[in-house]
């Protein structure tokens, strides 16, 4: 099975960022992984909030 690595922000709405690219990646029947840089709060009106990672929390995902 190929893998596919994403990174990019998470939408709790599910709409859009991370849990998008899963859901596309994993309907190509592939391997989904991730690197969170950003939680946001939002839904389908508007973003409210957004809390960034910082540079060394995506590296230590990336190891």
């Amino acid at each position: 099975m190929k893998t596919v690595l994403t990174i990019a922000g998470s939408d709790c709405s599910g709409g859009a960022g991370l849990q998008a690219d899963i859901k596309t990646i994993t309907a190509h029947k592939m391997y989904a992984m991730s690197v969170i840089t950003a939680l946001t709060a939002q839904n389908t009106t508007g973003v409210y909030g957004v809390c960034e990672t910082t540079p060394d929390f995506v590296g230590q995902q990336l190891d």
